[in-house]
């Protein structure tokens, strides 16, 4: 039986677009006082330091504890390793496909396969448009075996006036998925 999980969350980031959704999350994660793990894909590096300006340092400093994806020894390998929750925030299609078949080929994909078969929550913010059959029975894959397929998709009943209520109202939404309490998102009330 596995040890509590002290609030512990893996984020995994990779080189699809929308890196503002994994700082944000990152930095929520921070004020909500969960212990956040993090892996980042070279290319999720290159995403992030493009649409950004960070480099990995800058990513890394906003977690408590950052794995390389080679470092398959890692912790979060293990279904050993109690945590709460994991979200893939960007997930690209590659990471998508790798997860959905549990190829487990780097620590991302290996942690994810770990949340699968722990019965832990995985949620994915896939990033892709249009979605092409493979995208779609990925999706399918992943949901049947228990994780949530999130795109980023914004809602607009709440009338945002800026992109940084469109990203922080997505990842409350995240945020609320995963049981962070502290989570607030806009609840629609009726007309």
């Amino acid at each position: 039986m596995a040890t509590a999980s002290a609030g512990r969350i893996i984020v995994g980031v990779t080189g699809a677009t929308g890196a503002v959704y994994a700082v944000r999350l990152l930095e929520r994660l921070r004020a909500a006082g969960r212990e956040v793990h993090l892996v980042v894909t070279p290319a999720g590096v290159l995403n992030v330091h493009h649409e950004l300006g960070l480099d990995r340092s800058a990513l890394e400093a906003l977690a408590d504890v950052s794995y390389s994806p080679s470092e398959v020894g890692a912790a979060i390998a293990s279904g050993s390793f109690a945590t709460d929750a994991m979200v893939v925030a960007p997930c690209s299609m590659k990471s998508l496909a790798s997860i959905a078949h549990g190829l487990s080929d780097n620590l991302l994909t290996r942690a994810a396969d770990v949340a699968l078969k722990e019965r832990r929550r995985l949620v994915l913010m896939v990033r892709e448009t249009p979605f092409n059959l493979a995208h779609l029975r990925n999706m399918t894959a992943v949901t049947e075996m228990g994780g949530i397929v999130f795109p980023p998709l914004p809602a607009f009943y709440h009338r945002p006036q800026t992109i940084d209520e469109l990203v922080n109202d997505t990842v409350e939404r995240v945020l609320s998925l995963i049981g962070v309490e502290s989570a607030s998102p806009k609840a629609w009330t009726g007309l």
